[in-house]
């Protein structure tokens, strides 16, 4: 018998399907020599510090570093859980061969493992891999089953993210709890979690810091159209004004034209990352909204797998493309023009080198039905996107006109479309809710002749520089994407990727831990550091546990270990070490403790001893203590 085990009931359904499996038994469907069953989440993780060493289970500094000799899993303490694991046991233990079905992914890969691991798998395991849920693609996936040995660098990194994550949240969540958090204020930290938080302090504090300075612009309007002047901001309303009185009595002259000719690409293919900034910034969808949405879409096969950090397609997509367009039928004023001509077939689309596990998410081709707003919403922006990939780039010509007042220069540019291209299909047909791009308006100039002259009406504006913005989930998305480094060169963010924060499939999760644990809220799409988050990033002096950039380099050591360039072993030694140094630093640290736990303890001076209820809380030299200590109550805070 072939036991086969999918990520979830609906994906085992959908395989059973095309096996031929048709009985349904309990916590499996079974026919044709297959039994097909399921996990769901996480059936097993990682031991739990006492089930390591019993003394753990008591939060002390004493017993940090916590770092096991060998790191264990357990089934996760769940009735529901241990129910689906037994079955699973069961005819794992009885099967020919098993077949992983699991999400194609790090984590799906690592918790099919474990699961196995903890089964006692003894049998030979195939692995499935498939970027879409449909019929064909998962026949075809069946017809290409790979050996299991292919995917060890994959399950060796999600190993050491989830060892490098216990180590250093267990370690640190505890040392910096019992060393600052009084009042059993629990002060969580996490790997990717922290110096994501930090990012959003670091720009709260730049903002209420900043100090905002006056400049001058001078401009003049000859024709309708508004020069700057090439000498660009002036300090000073002195200089300004000086400048402003040489060009008054003057008339202004075209000096110079240039026109260039060139072309504008269609925006790439979506990844996750990309897909819930755009969400986010036309909708206002959060990350995790956006994620659980494109899930649905994937599961219902209407779209291909979606937690991807690429947005490239492979070479053999090619000769499915006119296929998939078919099937776009709420899109047909836009496919039938490309289905007439043979598709073109460009780097910026099809790259394998770009393509490591699963390419960007594109429609399948199967027609949608009884979709939600939510689901047709971010359906429609696939959608185009893929649609508007395969028309022409839109050709346009960007003019520089320079003039000139008594010796004074002035500049303006503008830019004409020339050839629409890729540009109809989001003209054609809008998205509910959509949002006019302020990049896309054109400014058109009038046709200009080198020498005319004329009059002109010059202005001297004062303005005042402005902050940095707070960050929304698609600006900290990109943020974390970039490992803190802001850019808009696609090329550019595609090198950056590598030293990224967390991954595409977890970033929307580590938003949503940030909001839970009450470190920053939402003010309309803006994110707000709470005074707790702040308090928390203001505590941690060790650079490591905040630093986006270092951060990043962990990330990039990951995806190293699943490429087979860099040893497992070696990067959970580098983190142990940093552990234990972080623990050390951090236990001869004698700072006083920060404002905001300053504040709290402040307010509960004259209240009511919570351990004797006889006394009251008054403040000493070093602490504040139980004015009834003559009778034995020992109860104590100390503030340094």
């Amino acid at each position: 018998m072939i036991v086969c085990i999918a990520e979830k009931p609906s994906v085992a359904r959908d395989i059973a399907d095309v096996l031929g499996a048709k009985t349904k038994k309990d916590g499996y469907i079974e026919g044709n020599g297959y039994q097909v069953t399921w996990t769901f989440g996480h059936l097993c993780g990682l031991l739990e510090p006492h089930e390591y060493a019993p003394e753990w289970k008591a939060w002390a500094l004493s017993h940090l570093p916590m770092i096991p000799t060998r790191f264990g899993i357990k089934v996760m303490d769940n009735g529901g859980v241990k129910k689906q694991f037994h079955i699973i046991e069961s005819l794992v233990r009885n099967a020919d061969e098993v077949i992983n079905c699991g999400d194609a992914g790090q984590e799906g890969e690592l918790i099919q493992r474990w699961v196995l691991q903890k089964a006692g798998c003894t049998c030979s395991v195939k692995r499935l891999w498939i970027s879409s849920l449909t019929e064909e693609a998962i026949r075809d996936g069946f017809s290409k089953l790979k050996s299991q040995d292919e995917f060890q660098h994959l399950y060796e990194a999600g190993l050491s993210r989830a060892i490098g994550d216990w180590l250093l949240g267990m370690n640190a969540t505890r040392l910096y709890t019992l060393k600052y958090g009084k009042n059993k204020q629990v002060l969580s930290i996490g790997r990717v979690q922290t110096p994501t938080l930090a990012l959003i302090v670091s720009r709260q504090l730049e903002i209420e810091n900043f100090k905002p300075e006056a400049y001058w612009e001078l401009k003049t309007t000859y024709r309708d159209t508004v020069f700057s002047s090439s000498k660009g901001r002036f300090s000073s309303m002195d200089e300004g004004t000086e400048f402003l009185n040489t060009v008054q009595n003057a008339d202004f002259e075209v000096t110079d034209m240039s026109t260039k000719k060139g072309v504008e690409s269609a925006p790439r293919l979506f990844d996750l990352t990309s897909l819930q900034v755009e969400c986010n910034k036309k909708f206002g969808f959060s990350a995790d909204e956006t994620l659980k949405t494109i899930q649905t879409l994937y599961e219902k096969k209407i779209t291909t797998y979606p937690r991807v950090d690429t947005t490239f397609l492979t070479e053999d997509i090619y000769p499915k493309i006119p296929e998939i367009l078919k099937g776009l039928k709420d899109y047909e004023l836009l496919t039938e023009p490309l289905l007439a001509n043979k598709l073109p077939k460009t780097k910026k689309v099809f790259d394998n080198t770009k393509v490591t596990d699963h390419h960007a998410i594109i429609p399948t081709g199967i027609h949608p039905t009884a979709l939600t707003d939510y689901e047709r919403r971010v359906f429609d922006l696939v959608a185009l996107r893929f649609i508007a990939n395969f028309y022409p780039e839109c050709k346009i010509s960007t003019t520089t006109v320079l003039g000139e007042v008594d010796k004074v220069e002035f500049k303006v540019n503008g830019k004409q479309i020339l050839d629409a291209g890729w540009r109809v299909v989001f003209s054609k047909v809008k998205t509910n809710g959509d949002e006019p791009d302020e990049n896309d308006e054109e400014k058109t100039l009038p046709l200009f002749v080198k020498g005319e002259c004329g009059p002109h009406q010059p202005s001297l504006t004062e303005k005042w520089t402005t902050p940095p913005k707070l960050y929304t989930e698609a600006t900290l998305l990109r943020a974390m994407e970039t490992a803190g480094k802001f850019v808009d060169d696609e090329e550019l963010r595609d090198a950056l990727k590598e030293n990224g924060i967390g991954r595409p499939s977890t970033r929307a999760a580590i938003i949503e831990m940030l909001f839970k644990r009450n470190y920053m809220r939402k003010e309309r799409k803006n994110l707000i550091a709470t005074p707790t988050g702040i308090e928390l990033i203001q505590q941690i002096q060790e650079e490591l546990l905040k630093s986006a950039e270092l951060t990043g380099r962990w990330e990039k050591k990951l995806r190293q270990v699943e490429r087979g360039e860099y040893q497992a072993k070696d990067f959970i030694d580098e983190l142990k070490a940093l552990v234990t140094q972080i623990v050390f630093n951090v236990k001869r640290d004698n700072r006083l403790l920060g404002s905001i736990q300053k504040e709290k303890l402040s307010a509960i001076e004259g209240s009511k001893c919570p351990k004797c209820g006889r006394g009251i809380i008054l403040k000493g030299k070093t602490a504040y203590g139980c004015s009834d200590w003559k009778n034995g109550c020992d109860y104590r805070i100390p503030f340094q």
